[in-house]
């Protein structure tokens, strides 16, 4: 299991953050955000060599405050070829410089939510180390091809994040987050698996809706 430290983060993540969001095609602000913490959770890379969490941020500037899903991956050492998902660097209090990542496009953190979805991998607490996230949910139906990071793209648009495999198979991966009707999450009809979770809202009340959605490419039973 990942060891959470609590130390400090210079800048934090929440500062790395804020100069990052506002390049994303599926934020939904005007200018620069103002950022607060409002959950997330977090998954075991096997071999204990990068960090994986899923923030979840809320952006108070506008008149309507959004929320925005953000997987990263925190590596100790540059990760090849993807400069172009740095999202920036920071010193960590215990192991030093990290370089921080926008997890759809790090291999290990595309494998681990994968494994999420067909049930090989449990969420942890985003804050305490060894301890199940109960909050996060997931389901798979089906016996059909799933995503393998080393022959998936990742494709930002207008509201979330697509990993395609060469199959056509899809997880879409919504950003921008909105409350599901009635506070229970339903997975889509087409959709042969999910995970979904939930988030603070700034009046302090709590918020549930679809975090992934599983479809599978044409011609898949």
């Amino acid at each position: 299991m990942a060891v959470i430290h609590h130390t400090t983060l210079k800048p934090t993540k929440l500062e790395l953050l804020a100069s990052w969001l506002p390049s994303r095609p599926w934020y939904r602000g005007t200018g620069e955000p103002e950022l607060v913490n409002a959950g997330g959770f977090r998954l075991d890379d096997p071999r204990g060599e990068v960090g994986i969490e899923f923030m979840v941020v809320t952006d108070t500037s506008g008149t309507h405050p959004s929320a925005y899903l953000i997987p990263l991956a925190y590596r100790g050492a540059p990760l090849d070829g993807a400069e172009h998902a740095l999202v920036g660097t920071m010193e960590h209090g215990v192991l030093g410089r990290r370089w921080v990542y926008d997890g759809c496009h790090d291999p290990v953190l595309v494998d681990q939510l994968v494994a999420l979805v067909e049930g090989r991998a449990e969420a942890q607490d985003q804050n305490t180390s060894d301890v199940p996230d109960r909050e996060v949910t997931r389901s798979r139906v089906g016996d059909g091809p799933t995503l393998a990071a080393a022959t998936t793209t990742a494709t930002d648009h207008r509201t979330g994040t697509e990993l395609r495999a060469q199959d056509g198979t899809t997880l879409l991966l919504h950003r921008a987050l909105s409350p599901a009707p009635g506070e229970t999450p339903v997975r889509p009809p087409d959709a042969t698996g999910h995970v979904a979770g939930s988030w603070r809202l700034p009046d302090g009340t709590r918020a549930r809706g679809l975090f992934a959605v599983l479809r599978p490419g044409p011609g898949s039973d």
